[in-house]
């Protein structure tokens, strides 16, 4: 059994915050939440693949926002 580590939850809690979203400013929040993110645990070396996994769900989400308007 895996101990959840604090970059973990918070890993997490970005995704579902990202999925959860359903417009555009939305969107634009859970931006702003990656970035904070990607701002406090870059200071202790997290792995990169948690960043580009971010980022793809992000635009993966914008895509899908935009070709629902």
């Amino acid at each position: 059994m895996l101990i959840p580590t604090t970059i973990g939850l918070s890993y997490d809690k970005v995704i579902t915050t990202i999925e959860s979203c359903n417009t555009k400013e939305q969107l634009i929040g859970a931006r702003k939440m990656l970035n904070n993110f990607k701002i406090l645990y870059g200071t202790v070396g997290f792995p990169k693949a948690y960043s580009y996994s971010l980022d793809k769900v992000l635009n993966d989400k914008y895509i899908q926002l935009t070709c629902q308007l």
